[in-house]
């Protein structure tokens, strides 16, 4: 009976049995015009194929990373490698860059070793990639997706807009009024999103925002200081910035340091993610906690569930941000009373250290 209904799809399909036999066993070697084509007809007929991939469970999920260089993904690996190890399955990570010219590439590497499952994590995700996946018969669930996934694949983030937020209003009750932004690529989710948290806290203090006061970056070193390097050479420029990423912030100290300014006596810095050597920086840094970690646990257990054939009670988790007040942020100047160092202070007066105040 299975022969004559693969033997009817085949036709409909208009293509070879063997073909066929592929999509079903999740064999790389197929077009993805063929594979969409064929996999409609399968879902039509109702071709049992999900109990034949729990049948043969090869203990083995994968991990897809945009890119490996960054502290961020050691974070999230961290959370999926703790759930892997206590049900013992093995975890194969990988990378992928933006603008490859083979965008199914990875996932046909990935059907042909019959992988449980994979997490995705900040990459963007095709249709070709995601009729692969399925025709292989293999779960998937995204962290911080670059681009929205269609509706019934499970994702796991955080609250970057009310990240963004946060960063910006606690600037603003510092005092400051000209807050410079630097987020990531402009074709990111959350990229964007931490960037309406900024726009809004800006917009909730009755202030403008400035245009030129907005970089995109790369969420790297380089991005961060090449875009502060446009922001501080600015003829009035900031007297604070906030970074969508704690590397990028790192740039931000740079590009200070080459100018002579001094955090945060002379521009502020607040960074995103709270990677663990955010609070050694000189000074330690003000930053946004993104809990990457737990990220990567709920993405893992999402992805278990998959597997197991349990329903998920969401296919959308968005884990909390915190902002974590360190010494990279102050009082701004005020420009029309500088410092005079002539006039040593009056010992006997307490230092004003406006809010600052200190968290691990």
């Amino acid at each position: 009976m299975r022969k004559t209904t693969l033997a009817a799809i085949a036709a409909e399909a208009g293509v070879s049995l063997p073909t066929v036999s592929k999509v079903v066993n999740g064999r790389p070697d197929v077009s993805p015009s063929t594979r969409a084509r064929v996999e409609q007809l399968l879902d039509q007929h109702q071709y049992p194929r999900n109990g034949q991939r729990a049948a043969r469970r090869s203990g083995l999920i994968d991990v897809v990373f945009a890119g490996l260089d960054s502290p961020w993904a050691v974070e999230i690996l961290r959370g999926v490698e703790e759930w892997g190890t206590e049900r013992s399955i093995a975890i194969a990570v990988s990378s992928v860059r933006h603008g490859d010219a083979r965008p199914a590439s990875w996932t046909s590497a990935i059907a042909s070793h019959h992988s449980d499952g994979v997490i995705l994590v900040t990459t963007t995700l095709t249709s070709a990639q995601v009729v692969q996946l399925r025709g292989a018969g293999i779960p998937l669930v995204v962290i911080d997706p670059a681009n929205t996934p269609p509706p019934d694949i499970p994702s796991v983030g955080a609250t970057n807009c009310a990240g963004g937020l946060a960063a910006t209003e606690h600037l603003l009750s510092l005092g400051h009024r000209r807050i410079g932004a630097i987020t990531g690529p402009a074709d990111m989710l959350c990229s964007l999103a931490r960037l309406d948290g900024y726009r809004s806290g800006l917009e909730r203090a009755g202030l403008t925002v400035e245009p030129a006061l907005i970089k995109y970056g790369d969420f790297e070193h380089e991005g961060g200081f090449a875009r502060a390097v446009e922001l501080l050479d600015l003829p009035d420029r900031p007297t604070a910035i906030f970074a969508g990423s704690d590397q990028m912030a790192f740039g931000v100290y740079e590009a200070a340091r080459q100018r002579g300014l001094r955090i945060p006596d002379d521009l502020s810095v607040v960074g995103f993610d709270e990677l663990p050597v955010s609070r050694w920086a000189s000074p330690p840094m003000t930053t946004v906690r993104q809990p990457l970690t737990e990220m990567g646990s709920a993405a893992a257990a999402m992805l278990g569930d998959l597997m197991d054939g349990a329903p998920l009670r969401t296919n959308r988790v968005e884990l909390s941000t915190e902002l974590h007040i360190r010494e990279s942020t102050t009082v701004p100047k005020n420009p029309a009373e500088p410092e005079n160092p002539a006039e040593p202070k009056n010992p006997t007066e307490p230092e004003n250290l406006g809010s600052r105040k200190e968290s691990s």
